[in-house]
Protein backbone atom coordinates (compact mmCIF):
# COMPACT_ATOMS: atom_id res chain seq x y z
CA UNK A 1 0.00 0.00 0.00
CA UNK A 2 1.67 3.20 -1.20
CA UNK A 3 -0.73 5.21 0.99
CA UNK A 4 -2.05 2.94 3.79
CA UNK A 5 -4.84 5.39 4.64
CA UNK A 6 -6.09 5.63 1.03
CA UNK A 7 -6.91 2.26 -0.48
CA UNK A 8 -8.31 3.61 -3.76
CA UNK A 9 -5.20 5.64 -4.53
CA UNK A 10 -2.95 2.76 -3.49
CA UNK A 11 -4.73 0.21 -5.69
CA UNK A 12 -4.56 2.47 -8.73
CA UNK A 13 -0.89 3.15 -8.03
CA UNK A 14 -0.27 -0.60 -7.80
CA UNK A 15 -1.90 -1.05 -11.20
CA UNK A 16 0.25 1.50 -13.00
CA UNK A 17 3.43 0.44 -11.17
CA UNK A 18 2.79 -3.22 -12.06
CA UNK A 19 2.60 -2.29 -15.74
CA UNK A 20 6.27 -1.25 -15.69
CA UNK A 21 7.29 -4.85 -16.34
CA UNK A 22 5.42 -4.81 -19.66
CA UNK A 23 6.54 -1.33 -20.74
CA UNK A 24 3.42 0.51 -19.62
CA UNK A 25 5.34 2.68 -17.16
CA UNK A 26 8.75 3.06 -15.56
CA UNK A 27 9.35 2.52 -11.85
CA UNK A 28 11.14 5.84 -11.43
CA UNK A 29 8.40 7.84 -13.16
CA UNK A 30 5.74 6.15 -11.02
CA UNK A 31 7.49 7.13 -7.80
CA UNK A 32 8.21 10.60 -9.15
CA UNK A 33 4.48 11.04 -9.76
CA UNK A 34 3.70 9.60 -6.31
CA UNK A 35 6.01 12.16 -4.66
CA UNK A 36 3.78 14.90 -6.11
CA UNK A 37 0.50 13.37 -4.98
CA UNK A 38 -1.36 14.28 -1.81
CA UNK A 39 -3.55 11.29 -0.80
CA UNK A 40 -7.20 12.17 -1.30
CA UNK A 41 -6.39 15.25 -3.40
CA UNK A 42 -7.75 14.36 -6.85
CA UNK A 43 -6.26 17.51 -8.37
CA UNK A 44 -2.75 16.51 -7.33
CA UNK A 45 -3.32 13.04 -8.77
CA UNK A 46 -4.43 14.47 -12.11
CA UNK A 47 -1.53 16.94 -12.33
CA UNK A 48 1.14 14.41 -11.37
CA UNK A 49 0.20 11.82 -13.98
CA UNK A 50 -0.55 14.37 -16.70
CA UNK A 51 2.95 15.80 -16.27
CA UNK A 52 4.70 12.47 -16.82
CA UNK A 53 2.29 11.62 -19.65
CA UNK A 54 3.09 14.88 -21.47
CA UNK A 55 6.81 14.24 -21.08
CA UNK A 56 6.55 10.76 -22.58
CA UNK A 57 4.39 11.92 -25.48
CA UNK A 58 6.90 14.67 -26.30
CA UNK A 59 9.88 12.30 -26.10
CA UNK A 60 8.08 9.84 -28.36
CA UNK A 61 7.42 12.49 -31.00
CA UNK A 62 11.07 13.64 -30.91
CA UNK A 63 12.30 10.04 -31.17
CA UNK A 64 10.16 9.39 -34.24
CA UNK A 65 11.44 12.55 -35.90
CA UNK A 66 14.99 11.33 -35.31
CA UNK A 67 14.19 7.94 -36.83
CA UNK A 68 14.19 6.01 -33.55
CA UNK A 69 10.94 4.07 -33.88
CA UNK A 70 11.50 1.68 -30.94
CA UNK A 71 11.98 4.56 -28.49
CA UNK A 72 8.99 6.37 -29.94
CA UNK A 73 6.76 3.33 -29.45
CA UNK A 74 7.96 2.86 -25.85
CA UNK A 75 7.27 6.49 -24.92
CA UNK A 76 3.87 6.61 -26.61
CA UNK A 77 2.84 3.38 -24.86
CA UNK A 78 3.74 4.80 -21.45
CA UNK A 79 2.05 8.11 -22.25
CA UNK A 80 -1.18 6.31 -23.14
CA UNK A 81 -1.16 4.52 -19.78
CA UNK A 82 -0.31 7.67 -17.82
CA UNK A 83 -3.10 9.68 -19.48
CA UNK A 84 -5.53 6.89 -18.60
CA UNK A 85 -4.27 6.96 -15.01
CA UNK A 86 -4.58 10.75 -14.75
CA UNK A 87 -8.35 10.82 -15.33
CA UNK A 88 -9.39 8.02 -12.98
CA UNK A 89 -10.46 10.26 -10.08
CA UNK A 90 -11.94 13.12 -12.14
CA UNK A 91 -15.70 13.55 -12.06
CA UNK A 92 -17.56 12.21 -15.10
CA UNK A 93 -18.63 15.71 -16.21
CA UNK A 94 -15.14 17.19 -15.86
CA UNK A 95 -14.05 18.33 -19.33
CA UNK A 96 -10.47 17.37 -18.52
CA UNK A 97 -11.50 13.73 -18.36
CA UNK A 98 -12.57 13.67 -22.00
CA UNK A 99 -9.38 15.50 -22.94
CA UNK A 100 -7.18 12.99 -21.08
CA UNK A 101 -8.94 10.06 -22.72
CA UNK A 102 -8.57 11.65 -26.15
CA UNK A 103 -4.84 12.05 -25.51
CA UNK A 104 -4.71 8.42 -24.38
CA UNK A 105 -6.36 7.31 -27.63
CA UNK A 106 -4.05 9.50 -29.72
CA UNK A 107 -0.99 7.88 -28.17
CA UNK A 108 -2.50 4.42 -28.52
CA UNK A 109 -3.24 5.07 -32.19
CA UNK A 110 0.40 6.01 -32.72
CA UNK A 111 1.51 2.75 -31.08
CA UNK A 112 -0.89 0.68 -33.19
CA UNK A 113 -0.29 2.39 -36.53
CA UNK A 114 3.51 2.24 -36.20
CA UNK A 115 3.73 -1.46 -35.34
CA UNK A 116 6.37 -3.08 -37.60
CA UNK A 117 4.04 -6.07 -38.14
CA UNK A 118 1.10 -3.81 -38.90
CA UNK A 119 -1.69 -2.56 -36.69
CA UNK A 120 -5.18 -1.33 -37.48
CA UNK A 121 -7.96 0.61 -35.77
CA UNK A 122 -11.14 -1.12 -36.92
CA UNK A 123 -14.87 -0.58 -36.44
CA UNK A 124 -16.85 -3.79 -36.51
CA UNK A 125 -20.58 -3.42 -37.29
CA UNK A 126 -22.98 -4.97 -34.80
CA UNK A 127 -26.66 -4.70 -33.91
CA UNK A 128 -28.79 -1.57 -34.33
CA UNK A 129 -26.23 0.23 -36.51
CA UNK A 130 -23.72 0.18 -33.67
CA UNK A 131 -20.11 -0.94 -33.76
CA UNK A 132 -17.32 -2.48 -31.76
CA UNK A 133 -14.14 -0.40 -31.87
CA UNK A 134 -11.00 -2.50 -31.77
CA UNK A 135 -7.27 -2.64 -32.39
CA UNK A 136 -6.15 -5.48 -34.65
CA UNK A 137 -2.50 -6.41 -34.15
CA UNK A 138 -1.16 -9.07 -36.48
CA UNK A 139 1.46 -11.48 -35.15
CA UNK A 140 4.97 -10.42 -36.22
CA UNK A 141 6.52 -12.38 -39.07
CA UNK A 142 3.32 -14.25 -39.90
CA UNK A 143 3.32 -15.47 -43.50
CA UNK A 144 0.02 -17.32 -43.42
CA UNK A 145 -3.25 -17.42 -41.50
CA UNK A 146 -2.57 -16.87 -37.81
CA UNK A 147 -4.33 -17.93 -34.62
CA UNK A 148 -5.96 -14.97 -32.88
CA UNK A 149 -7.12 -13.99 -29.40
CA UNK A 150 -10.08 -11.64 -28.86
CA UNK A 151 -9.54 -9.70 -25.62
CA UNK A 152 -12.31 -7.91 -23.72
CA UNK A 153 -12.52 -6.21 -20.35
CA UNK A 154 -15.22 -5.21 -17.90
CA UNK A 155 -17.59 -2.24 -18.00
CA UNK A 156 -14.93 0.35 -17.10
CA UNK A 157 -12.44 -1.12 -19.55
CA UNK A 158 -10.51 0.62 -22.32
CA UNK A 159 -8.93 -1.50 -25.04
CA UNK A 160 -5.91 0.78 -24.79
CA UNK A 161 -5.00 -0.80 -21.44
CA UNK A 162 -4.41 -4.13 -23.16
CA UNK A 163 -1.75 -2.67 -25.44
CA UNK A 164 0.86 -2.81 -22.69
CA UNK A 165 -0.48 -5.78 -20.73
CA UNK A 166 -1.12 -8.26 -23.55
CA UNK A 167 0.58 -7.34 -26.82
CA UNK A 168 4.08 -8.53 -25.91
CA UNK A 169 2.80 -11.80 -24.47
CA UNK A 170 0.67 -12.63 -27.51
CA UNK A 171 3.17 -11.66 -30.18
CA UNK A 172 5.97 -13.62 -28.51
CA UNK A 173 3.85 -16.74 -29.05
CA UNK A 174 2.86 -16.04 -32.65
CA UNK A 175 -0.69 -14.96 -31.77
CA UNK A 176 -2.54 -12.09 -33.40
CA UNK A 177 -4.76 -9.91 -31.21
CA UNK A 178 -8.10 -8.17 -31.43
CA UNK A 179 -8.41 -5.76 -28.49
CA UNK A 180 -12.05 -4.71 -28.31
CA UNK A 181 -14.19 -2.03 -26.72
CA UNK A 182 -17.64 -3.61 -26.57
CA UNK A 183 -20.75 -1.38 -26.98
CA UNK A 184 -20.76 1.22 -24.21
CA UNK A 185 -17.07 0.72 -23.40
CA UNK A 186 -14.22 3.09 -24.26
CA UNK A 187 -14.85 4.83 -27.58
CA UNK A 188 -17.65 2.49 -28.64
CA UNK A 189 -21.04 4.22 -28.26
CA UNK A 190 -23.82 2.97 -26.04
CA UNK A 191 -26.36 1.57 -28.47
CA UNK A 192 -29.85 2.96 -28.08
CA UNK A 193 -31.55 -0.42 -28.27
CA UNK A 194 -28.91 -2.32 -26.30
CA UNK A 195 -31.47 -3.43 -23.72
CA UNK A 196 -32.79 -5.85 -26.36
CA UNK A 197 -29.39 -7.54 -26.58
CA UNK A 198 -26.73 -8.93 -24.33
CA UNK A 199 -23.46 -7.05 -24.73
CA UNK A 200 -21.52 -10.28 -25.26
CA UNK A 201 -23.48 -10.88 -28.47
CA UNK A 202 -21.20 -8.26 -30.02
CA UNK A 203 -18.26 -10.63 -29.51
CA UNK A 204 -19.74 -12.94 -32.15
CA UNK A 205 -19.65 -9.95 -34.53
CA UNK A 206 -15.91 -9.79 -33.80
CA UNK A 207 -15.54 -13.44 -34.81
CA UNK A 208 -17.46 -12.75 -38.03
CA UNK A 209 -15.10 -9.86 -38.77
CA UNK A 210 -11.96 -11.90 -38.15
CA UNK A 211 -13.07 -14.76 -40.38
CA UNK A 212 -13.99 -12.33 -43.16
CA UNK A 213 -10.46 -10.83 -43.07
CA UNK A 214 -8.99 -13.93 -44.68
CA UNK A 215 -5.69 -13.78 -42.77
CA UNK A 216 -6.94 -15.49 -39.61
CA UNK A 217 -7.14 -19.22 -38.92
CA UNK A 218 -10.83 -19.56 -38.15
CA UNK A 219 -10.23 -22.90 -36.43
CA UNK A 220 -7.95 -21.25 -33.87
CA UNK A 221 -9.82 -18.32 -32.36
CA UNK A 222 -9.64 -17.83 -28.57
CA UNK A 223 -11.51 -15.46 -26.24
CA UNK A 224 -9.85 -13.87 -23.18
CA UNK A 225 -11.99 -12.00 -20.66
CA UNK A 226 -9.69 -9.88 -18.49
CA UNK A 227 -10.86 -8.98 -14.98
CA UNK A 228 -14.63 -8.49 -14.95
CA UNK A 229 -14.56 -9.07 -18.70
CA UNK A 230 -14.41 -12.76 -17.77
CA UNK A 231 -18.20 -12.73 -17.41
CA UNK A 232 -18.62 -11.43 -20.98
CA UNK A 233 -16.16 -14.03 -22.27
CA UNK A 234 -18.01 -16.82 -20.48
CA UNK A 235 -21.34 -15.84 -21.98
CA UNK A 236 -19.81 -15.34 -25.45
CA UNK A 237 -18.20 -18.78 -25.39
CA UNK A 238 -21.50 -20.36 -24.34
CA UNK A 239 -23.30 -18.63 -27.24
CA UNK A 240 -20.72 -19.19 -29.99
CA UNK A 241 -19.17 -22.59 -30.76
CA UNK A 242 -16.44 -21.12 -32.95
CA UNK A 243 -14.03 -20.55 -30.07
CA UNK A 244 -11.20 -23.07 -29.73
CA UNK A 245 -10.30 -21.90 -26.19
CA UNK A 246 -11.71 -19.54 -23.56
CA UNK A 247 -10.08 -17.78 -20.63
CA UNK A 248 -13.04 -16.83 -18.47
CA UNK A 249 -14.78 -17.44 -15.15
CA UNK A 250 -17.14 -20.09 -16.62
CA UNK A 251 -20.13 -18.20 -15.22
CA UNK A 252 -19.10 -17.78 -11.59
CA UNK A 253 -19.73 -14.01 -11.66
CA UNK A 254 -23.22 -14.60 -13.04
CA UNK A 255 -23.84 -17.15 -10.28
CA UNK A 256 -22.57 -14.66 -7.71
CA UNK A 257 -24.93 -11.95 -8.95
CA UNK A 258 -27.92 -14.32 -9.09
CA UNK A 259 -27.41 -15.68 -5.59
CA UNK A 260 -26.74 -12.21 -4.14
CA UNK A 261 -29.97 -10.87 -5.66
CA UNK A 262 -31.95 -13.86 -4.38
CA UNK A 263 -30.55 -13.43 -0.87
CA UNK A 264 -31.31 -9.70 -0.91
CA UNK A 265 -34.92 -10.25 -2.01
CA UNK A 266 -35.52 -13.07 0.46
CA UNK A 267 -33.77 -11.34 3.35
CA UNK A 268 -31.85 -14.54 4.12
CA UNK A 269 -28.11 -14.99 4.34
CA UNK A 270 -27.57 -18.59 3.30
CA UNK A 271 -24.17 -20.04 4.17
CA UNK A 272 -22.19 -21.10 1.09
CA UNK A 273 -25.19 -20.22 -1.08
CA UNK A 274 -23.11 -20.05 -4.28
CA UNK A 275 -21.74 -23.55 -3.73
CA UNK A 276 -25.28 -24.80 -3.10
CA UNK A 277 -26.45 -23.13 -6.32
CA UNK A 278 -23.63 -24.76 -8.28
CA UNK A 279 -24.63 -28.18 -7.00
CA UNK A 280 -28.28 -27.49 -7.82
CA UNK A 281 -27.50 -26.37 -11.36
CA UNK A 282 -25.27 -29.36 -11.92
CA UNK A 283 -28.38 -31.50 -12.19
CA UNK A 284 -29.47 -29.46 -15.21
CA UNK A 285 -26.10 -28.84 -16.88
CA UNK A 286 -23.94 -25.98 -15.72
CA UNK A 287 -22.63 -24.50 -18.93
CA UNK A 288 -22.85 -24.90 -22.66
CA UNK A 289 -19.22 -23.89 -23.26
CA UNK A 290 -17.80 -26.63 -25.46
CA UNK A 291 -14.20 -25.48 -25.83
CA UNK A 292 -11.41 -25.86 -23.23
CA UNK A 293 -11.70 -23.33 -20.38
CA UNK A 294 -9.06 -21.66 -18.22
CA UNK A 295 -10.23 -20.08 -14.97
CA UNK A 296 -7.71 -17.82 -13.18
CA UNK A 297 -8.12 -16.44 -9.67
CA UNK A 298 -5.89 -14.89 -7.03
CA UNK A 299 -5.68 -16.01 -3.43
CA UNK A 300 -6.77 -12.48 -2.43
CA UNK A 301 -9.43 -12.22 -5.13
CA UNK A 302 -12.64 -10.65 -3.87
CA UNK A 303 -14.51 -13.60 -5.43
CA UNK A 304 -14.19 -16.54 -3.04
CA UNK A 305 -11.76 -19.06 -4.56
CA UNK A 306 -13.63 -21.90 -2.80
CA UNK A 307 -16.48 -21.32 -5.22
CA UNK A 308 -14.05 -21.48 -8.15
CA UNK A 309 -12.86 -24.87 -6.92
CA UNK A 310 -16.44 -26.10 -6.51
CA UNK A 311 -17.46 -24.86 -9.96
CA UNK A 312 -14.42 -26.26 -11.77
CA UNK A 313 -14.91 -29.66 -10.11
CA UNK A 314 -18.59 -29.69 -11.08
CA UNK A 315 -17.73 -28.81 -14.68
CA UNK A 316 -15.12 -31.56 -14.90
CA UNK A 317 -17.69 -34.03 -13.59
CA UNK A 318 -19.84 -33.09 -16.58
CA UNK A 319 -16.94 -33.78 -18.94
CA UNK A 320 -15.78 -30.20 -19.51
CA UNK A 321 -12.09 -29.51 -20.16
CA UNK A 322 -11.35 -27.06 -17.35
CA UNK A 323 -8.04 -25.77 -15.99
CA UNK A 324 -8.18 -23.86 -12.70
CA UNK A 325 -5.22 -21.69 -11.72
CA UNK A 326 -5.18 -19.98 -8.33
CA UNK A 327 -2.20 -17.66 -7.83
CA UNK A 328 -0.91 -17.85 -4.27
CA UNK A 329 0.06 -14.73 -2.33
CA UNK A 330 3.54 -16.20 -1.93
CA UNK A 331 4.14 -15.84 -5.69
CA UNK A 332 2.22 -12.54 -6.11
CA UNK A 333 -0.41 -12.08 -8.86
CA UNK A 334 -2.86 -12.86 -6.06
CA UNK A 335 -5.12 -9.80 -6.47
CA UNK A 336 -8.24 -9.72 -8.63
CA UNK A 337 -7.25 -9.96 -12.28
CA UNK A 338 -3.62 -10.40 -11.15
CA UNK A 339 -3.40 -6.61 -11.05
CA UNK A 340 -0.53 -6.70 -8.55
CA UNK A 341 1.65 -8.64 -11.02
CA UNK A 342 0.04 -8.82 -14.47
CA UNK A 343 3.19 -10.30 -16.01
CA UNK A 344 2.88 -13.58 -14.08
CA UNK A 345 -0.81 -13.80 -14.79
CA UNK A 346 -0.54 -13.13 -18.51
CA UNK A 347 2.47 -15.39 -18.98
CA UNK A 348 0.38 -18.25 -17.63
CA UNK A 349 -2.69 -17.27 -19.66
CA UNK A 350 -0.91 -16.97 -22.98
CA UNK A 351 1.14 -20.12 -22.44
CA UNK A 352 -2.14 -21.95 -21.90
CA UNK A 353 -3.78 -20.36 -24.95
CA UNK A 354 -0.79 -21.11 -27.19
CA UNK A 355 -0.71 -24.73 -26.03
CA UNK A 356 -4.45 -25.20 -26.59
CA UNK A 357 -4.44 -23.61 -30.03
CA UNK A 358 -1.43 -25.69 -31.04
CA UNK A 359 -3.55 -28.81 -30.50
CA UNK A 360 -6.17 -27.59 -33.01
CA UNK A 361 -5.25 -28.52 -36.62
CA UNK A 362 -4.31 -25.38 -38.49
CA UNK A 363 -6.38 -24.39 -41.50
CA UNK A 364 -4.53 -24.34 -44.78
CA UNK A 365 -3.19 -20.91 -45.70
CA UNK A 366 -5.09 -19.07 -48.37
Amino acid sequence: MQWPDDEDYSLQFMRVLGSAQEGGSTVSECFLAASRIVPGDDESWYRAWTTVADSNRARGDVALGAGHLHSALSNWLRASNYYRTSEIFLKLDDSRRADALERMRACSSLVVSHQPSGGELVRIPCFDDGFVEAYFLRAPGASSKTPVVICVGGSGHFKDEHLHTLMRQAHARGLSLLLADLPGQGSAPRIKGLVRYEIETAISCCVDYLIARGDIDEQRVAIFGDGLGAAYASRAASLDDRFAAAVCDAGIWDLHQSVTATQWMSGHDVRDAIADEIRRLQRHGLTSIKCPILMTFGEHDWLDTRHAVTLSSALRAEGADVTLKIFAAAETAAAHGQSDNPTLGNEYVFDWIASRLAIVPASEAA
